[in-house]
């Protein structure tokens, strides 16, 4: 079935009403909330040899050339450089309407993913409940947590709706919100059964899951190109949508006594760990939209987001920069944002993101130059998710937090159609 056209939100359009302005000065006001997925489990980070670099072959789903290690890109006369001092260990730009992969390093490289799996996880449960559906939390519900996860406050004993929970999930990272929603969906291990069938549908064949939280776990690890397919697939649904561009929201807390002696529910405010969203200690990126970033020891900070200029959509992924410096993962990914927007027309695509089910891999089937039949340069497909469908992508205007009344402006255009 078609997808019905939306845009995306304001980025606090899932707080309660119209209180934009509020909530701004709200997150300028408070304290800085805590770092995105908190999960150390080895602080040494990856061991052996191939933490230090990728194989010499690996998955040639999208083009053969995105199966090689280092760099490709396939510039024509007069094209922008790459940036200098990209440190990532694998990164990723692509066109998100079109498919096509404009540059990559490491495409393939299967490395943990950290709380960028959540994007996988909601692509595969966020479809099933109605966000106005109310759960109570039990004490089961929440076992099975790593140490140090990153958490929103879900309490036990409480109720919570669908939509609560995933803005715990897409704002706050919350492993807690995981762990409820995945008790709902039968519980981690059918949840983990779940999203690896569905990455196999999506030809996301990088990518294998042990926790839906993306909590660090031996055999756990996913790619750049995945991240990337993830991301597309899960922008075609207005709810995901949703909840990545938004910034602020309030949550509900427990129930207190009001000064009549009633019992009322209390909510807190939470604030995006996208700092490229939020504009928090870095500048955010003007016309980014989400979708998701994370943190644990031995993933390092990894980050896919979806921005719009003009009537382009780019996605980038960026995996575990090597570069020791606060917040590189936003600043590595706002580089290959500017450079994707000036060069799109001035390169050759080096691969695409392949379409949904078996006849997605016909789409792999590109030679060492990126190019099918001679000539001409592979093609990729327009539907990312399952059914196709069209929906209406909107920039964000990121000004800055200290402005109240920042606005926010939409492009409209149709991505993706049908495939």
């Amino acid at each position: 079935m078609p997808i019905s056209s939306n845009t995306f939100p304001s980025r606090s359009a899932a707080a309660p009403q119209a209180i934009t302005a509020a909530l701004l000065l709200s997150a300028l006001l408070s304290p800085l909330l805590s770092s995105p997925a908190l999960a150390a489990d080895d602080p040494g980070g990856a061991k052996g040899a191939e933490a230090a670099k990728p194989p010499a072959r690996m998955s040639t789903v999208g083009g053969a050339r995105l199966g090689r290690p280092g760099t490709q890109v396939d510039p024509k006369r007069g094209a922008p450089a790459l940036p200098k001092e990209l440190s990532g260990k694998s990164w990723m730009v692509a066109d998100a309407e079109s498919g096509e992969v404009l540059a990559s390093h490491n495409a393939h490289w299967r490395l943990p993913p950290a709380s960028t799996l959540k994007m996988l996880f909601a692509d595969t449960v966020l479809p099933k409940f109605p966000k106005t559906q109310k759960h109570t939390v039990r004490a089961s519900d929440l076992a099975g947590m790593g140490a140090g996860s990153s958490l929103v406050g879900v309490k036990e004993n409480l109720d919570y709706t669908v939509h609560d929970l995933w803005l715990g999930v897409f704002l706050r990272s919350g492993n807690d919100a995981v762990h409820v929603l995945s008790a709902m969906n039968g519980g981690v291990p059918a949840t983990v059964r779940d999203m690896q069938a569905k990455a196999k549908k999506l030809n996301a064949l990088d990518t294998h899951v042990v926790t839906p939280d993306g909590y660090d776990e031996d055999g756990q690890y996913s790619s750049a190109y995945d991240l990337t397919l993830f991301a597309r697939s899960g922008l075609q649904n207005a709810d995901f949508r949703e909840y990545c561009a938004t910034s602020t929201a309030q949550f509900p807390g427990e129930y207190k006594k009001n000064k009549k002696g009633k019992k009322v529910r209390m909510s807190f405010g939470i604030q995006n760990t996208d700092r490229l969203l939020t504009g928090i200690d870095i500048k955010p990126y003007k016309g980014l939209a989400g979708v998701k970033n994370g943190y644990t020891s031995k993933a390092g900070s990894t980050f896919t987001g979806v921005a719009q200029r003009g009537k382009r959509v780019l996605l980038v992924t960026v995996m575990n920069p090597q570069k020791s410096e606060p917040y590189g993962v936003y600043k590595e990914t706002a580089k290959l944002f500017d450079w994707g927007f000036d060069a799109a027309d001035s390169v050759n695509p080096v691969g695409t993101l392949v379409r949904p089910g078996p006849a997605g891999l016909n789409q792999s089937h590109a030679s060492a130059d990126g190019k099918k039949n001679g000539d001409e340069h592979t093609q990729a497909s327009v539907s990312g998710g399952d059914s196709g469908g069209m929906w209406t992508a909107a920039g964000i205007a990121a000004g800055s937090l200290a402005v109240l009344g920042a606005v926010a402006y939409a492009v409209h255009r149709r991505w993706p159609r049908r495939g």
